[in-house]
């Protein structure tokens, strides 16, 4: 009898957790300081997939010193080079895409295909960068008499790039993209609870770039992450994660010197369904921007507010309602599983009292609410795609990012209303609107507080566009040519012509 996928993807998992884990420092793999590891755990098992080094602060130092170190050739190389590594880089995620999404999945909790999809994303992202990295240039300003004025774009030397867990190898990959197109070297520091996926980038890398242009460490945001924050010779710092992490970056970065930092952070989206919406349409997007199928709604952009007209209110909420409760939830080896579990305990906890929070502030669960049913499900840390209706927008479902799979459906009749109602609160990453009124999408778009918004579509990114946040949401944006130039320093030139 031939073994089935799900089996065939559980042995090649035992081969890939199996290998040796390293950091990448300096063109080499090596061990932490000290021989130090820690546990990384399969939230689908709650065992231990590997134990991967524990970065310290004496490899945080070894990292910057190789980087800096590696800077002066890097900066100077000519930036068709840069391009050529990154597309070898490419070359070789196509290669080893497979093994890629197998680690983010059992490491993660994501469904396999939803972790191909991340890998296939990545390679399109830098696409894009190499694609673009030529457009980023300096100007010519007309002078006066004898002056002559040019500006130049330079780069700052030593980036560090923190990353979240929710798509491991995508944001590992993608993200150091622009920084290393621009000239930059980069100090990676790795999710602490999703690290296998980039480690194992790492030994693309070594074979790929002139050491030191990648240095790539696991490990915590205290020790770890803090250390490289607060280094003197790192000059430019971006992270993607929660506003708790972004404000303490800020500080640490700030109270060592003034340094550039980016921040992409959370986010509590409003989705806004006009009465006059193609419903069915509507549905599908709803479900499909809470990115059940993708992260099991660990995602900052998800639309977690969903505001819905009166008149379209029950019928809604039942069709969504069905729609979700057809997702197939189950093993994240398994092709066919289209939803799998939270990526920790810590998270599966903070969701269950979320959920509690709900029911307590007179919100009513129509759907989800818990682990599904089923042996299969006992040990991992599975959370049923969850609803709550009678939202009123002060309760904490709807104020606070949760981070996981519950949505939130606010009911409302005045159209003034339901954007001040969106717009208050804290967060401004996405926003959507639903309507067959291009007037009325165009209105409501122009006064919701958000900085990336669709009109009848939620959750998907478009290549070459920016995206980035209002509010607490976060500063700077990614994913367009904006990201590059956000790599690179202004220098003016002012020439006197004798």
């Amino acid at each position: 009898m031939s073994l089935s996928a799900l089996q065939r993807n559980q042995a090649r998992l035992e081969e890939l957790a199996g290998r040796p884990w390293k950091l990448l420092i300096g063109g080499e793999l090596t061990a932490a300081q000290g021989g130090k590891v820690y546990a990384t755990i399969s939230p689908s098992t709650g065992k231990t997939l590997a134990d991967v080094p524990f970065a310290q602060a004496t490899d945080v130092n070894s990292a910057v010193e190789a980087a800096e170190r590696a800077f002066p050739a890097w900066r100077d190389t000519p930036v068709v080079e840069r391009v050529a590594m990154l597309r070898k880089l490419i070359a070789a995620l196509k290669e080893n895409a497979y093994d890629l999404a197998l680690l983010d999945a059992a490491d993660l909790g994501s469904p396999i295909t939803a972790m191909q999809g991340d890998v296939r994303l990545a390679c399109i992202l830098l696409e894009y960068i190499c694609n673009a990295a030529s457009e980023v240039k300096g100007q010519s300003i007309p002078g006066v008499g004898n002056n002559w004025h040019i500006t130049r774009r330079e780069p700052y030397g030593v980036v560090g790039r923190i990353i979240p867990f929710n798509h491991p190898l995508m944001f590992a990959a993608s993200k150091i993209g622009a920084p290393l197109v621009m000239g930059n070297t980069v100090v990676l520091k790795v999710p602490d609870q999703t690290p296998l996926s980039p480690l194992y980038l790492g030994t693309l890398i070594k074979d790929i770039f002139p050491p030191g242009v990648i240095n790539i460490l696991s490990g915590d945001g205290q020790t770890t992450g803090d250390t490289l924050v607060r280094h003197p010779r790192v000059k430019r710092i971006a992270l993607t994660g929660s506003v708790e992490t972004g404000q303490l970056i800020q500080r640490s970065a700030a109270e060592v010197m003034i340094k550039h930092v980016s921040l992409e952070l959370g986010g509590k989206n409003p989705m806004i369904v006009f009465p006059d919406a193609d419903i069915d349409k509507a549905v599908e997007g709803a479900a499909t921007g809470m990115n059940f199928h993708w992260s099991q709604g660990q995602s900052c952009g998800s639309t977690t507010r969903l505001f819905l007209h009166k008149d379209i209110h029950d019928e809604f909420v039942e069709k969504l309602k069905q729609r979700v409760e057809r997702i197939r939830i189950g093993n994240p080896l398994d092709p066919e599983t289209e939803m799998g579990c939270v990526v920790s305990k810590a998270q599966y906890d903070k969701v269950h009292l979320y959920i509690g929070l709900g029911k307590e502030q007179g919100a009513q669960c129509v759907t989800g609410g818990g682990k599904p049913d089923g042996d299969q499900f006992a040990e991992g840390l599975y959370v049923r795609p969850t609803i709550f209706t009678g939202v009123s927008n002060d309760y904490r479902i709807a104020q606070e990012e949760i981070f996981g799979p519950i949505l939130s459906v606010l009911k409302w009749d005045d159209e003034e209303d339901v954007i001040r109602s969106a717009n208050r609160i804290e967060y401004g990453l996405t926003a959507a609107v639903w309507t067959r009124d291009i007037n009325k999408a165009f209105k409501a778009i122009n006064r919701l507080e958000a900085g990336f918004t669709w009109i009848n579509g939620s959750s998907t990114h478009f290549v070459g566009v920016p995206f980035g946040g209002y509010k607490n949401s976060g500063v700077d944006n990614e994913e367009g040519i904006e990201e590059l130039y956000s790599y690179t320093q202004l220098k003016a030139v002012n020439i006197v012509i004798a």
